[in-house]
């Protein structure tokens, strides 16, 4: 690269739990810059999922941190071309990036889902990851095939 690299922005914690995590979590979330309304709509379904899991010990926080583990892939494949054949080499993904795809995947399938508000959607794929189940536990399940399937390919990683 010819030019240095970008400075990682910081992220200020989110108002309620303090919580930077929380904070992406809602950037990634928003849409048209309507952060207020982005974390109505988070604040909302964490007391949805507190409603939900009344018999549980663990606060609505806890069990969403929990839901984002289950859905957060450890590996990926990438396309790389060697001598006029691509090859699907499976990779490590690094520690933010995981992050950042597991709330992306969390987001993308609470909206597919059918539903009446925004904050029902997104508590219900969070109590479905948490189960081990729904759209984003089957996106991560689906990119650790996909990487163990291709596993021959794992010495052209780059």
């Amino acid at each position: 690269m010819r030019k240095a690299k970008p400075k990682k922005r910081v992220i200020l914690p989110d108002p309620v739990y303090g919580e930077v995590m929380v904070a992406k979590f809602v950037n990634h979330l928003m849409l048209d810059g309507k952060k207020n309304t982005s974390y109505g709509v988070f604040y909302t379904a964490l007391d949805l999922v507190g409603q939900k899991m009344k018999d549980s010990e663990k606060a609505a926080l806890d069990i969403w941190k929990e839901a984002l583990d289950n859905i957060t892939p450890l590996v990926e494949v990438k396309s790389k071309r060697i001598g006029g054949a691509t090859f699907q080499v499976p990779t490590e993904i690094r520690a933010d990036r995981k992050e950042s795809i597991a709330m992306k995947n969390m987001i993308a399938f609470a909206r597919k889902r059918g539903g009446h508000s925004m904050a029902e959607k997104l508590a219900a794929e969070i109590m479905d990851a948490l189960n081990s189940q729904g759209g984003a536990f089957k996106r991560k399940e689906d990119m650790h095939r996909m990487a163990e399937a291709n596993r021959a390919f794992a010495h052209f990683r780059f």
